[in-house]
C-alpha cells in the first residue's frame, strides 16, 4: 500500500473528542501513523505535528486557511493555524493531553484531501 493510501485510509476515520486521561502516542505509535500521513508532515518532539503549505499569493492562502478551518470545525479539532503571505503554517495536537492522538493525525490527513 503506498503512503496516498494509507493517508487516505487515515482521512476515512473521523476524529474522536478526546476527554482527557488518555496517554498521548509516543515512539512506535507515532512512528506507524507518521509513516501513513507522509505529504511532508513533520512529528515534533513527540508532542505536535507541523506543515507548511506554500501559495503564489495571499488569496490562496486565505482561502486554504477557510478551508482547513471548515474541517477542524467539522471534525471539533481545532489546530492552530498560522496565516502569511503565501504560506499556512498548521500546527495540531492534542490540547487536554498536551500531546498527540490518533485524531490529530486523522486530522491532517483529512486537511491533505482539501482543494488547494
Amino acid at each position: 500500500m503506498t503512503e496516498k493510501e494509507m493517508a487516505c485510509d487515515l482521512a476515512k476515520k473521523e476524529c474522536v473528542p478526546c476527554k482527557g486521561g488518555v496517554p498521548a502516542l509516543k515512539g512506535r505509535e507515532l512512528e506507524e501513523l507518521s509513516t501513513q500521513l507522509g505529504q511532508g508532515w513533520t512529528v515534533v518532539d513527540e508532542h505536535h505535528l507541523v506543515k507548511e503549505y506554500r501559495f503564489e499569493d495571499f488569496q490562496t492562502a486565505l482561502n486554504f486557511t477557510n478551508r482547513l478551518g471548515a474541517e477542524a470545525e467539522k471534525q471539533g479539532h481545532h489546530p492552530d493555524i498560522l496565516l502569511s503571505w503565501g504560506k499556512v503554517q498548521v500546527t495540531i495536537y492534542t490540547h487536554k493531553i498536551d500531546g498527540l492522538t490518533e485524531s490529530d493525525f486523522i486530522l491532517a490527513a483529512r486537511f491533505e484531501e482539501l482543494p488547494r
